[in-house]
């Protein structure tokens, strides 16, 4: 087992959990994600068929088996909408808590990576597409998780969740087109913890 006292929020965790996982290809499952265990497997058979970097879970994917309200759908459109077009990531949902990486994508990219929040998911992948890890895909999901008491336009926090996600998007694409931060010119202002040693 191990772990850390302090809540430091997503970003760390997930960085955390994966730096100090084993083996060639590595995820991570959000916590409350009920996914159906022949769906693990299917991501895994992706990876293999598409000689993948990356797996992504979806629940846009035309297999995925997900219930979402109306509203969910309309943010989740419009937000792929624009991670497309800020990062040329072509992919349809960035957001489900199910991820499969070869291990040389986080060699690669967790020791750059600064969100601790709420756009963690689109900071991993854009700054993994921007070093040539292109081959990113989708697989479906299926899962019970009840997305439909989860941040709808009427929820408590509501408001804040969204605009910390676009704020938390364009630092992203600030420091990924602008700064040029993410680049390895800039490796001494990074700010990488010392557990991402990947020994």
């Amino acid at each position: 087992m191990i772990g850390y006292k302090a809540n430091m929020g997503k970003g760390h965790a997930v960085r955390f959990g994966m730096a100090k996982a084993k083996g060639e290809i590595v995820a991570f499952m959000d916590v409350g994600l009920d996914i159906n265990p022949n769906a693990l497997s299917m991501l895994l058979e992706h990876f293999e068929w598409y000689n993948a970097d990356i797996i992504v879970g979806s629940k846009r994917h035309p297999a995925s088996k997900v219930e979402y309200p109306w509203q969910r759908r309309v943010l989740s459109f419009g937000y792929q909408v624009l991670v497309r077009v800020l990062f040329g990531l072509r992919v349809r949902d960035t957001q489900v808590g199910i991820k499969f990486f070869r291990r040389e994508v986080l060699e690669k990219t967790l020791p750059r990576l600064l969100v601790k929040e709420f756009a963690f998911d689109v900071e991993m992948l854009s700054v993994a597409n921007y070093l040539g890890f292109t081959r990113i895909f989708e697989a479906p999901v299926e899962t019970k998780t009840d997305f439909k008491v989860a941040s709808t336009i009427i929820s408590k926090g509501f408001i804040k969740t969204v605009w910390g996600v676009f704020i938390d998007t364009m630092a992203v694409f600030y420091r990924l087109r602008i700064l040029h931060y993410y680049d390895s010119k800039n490796r001494k202002n990074w700010i990488t913890p010392k557990y991402l040693t990947f020994k």
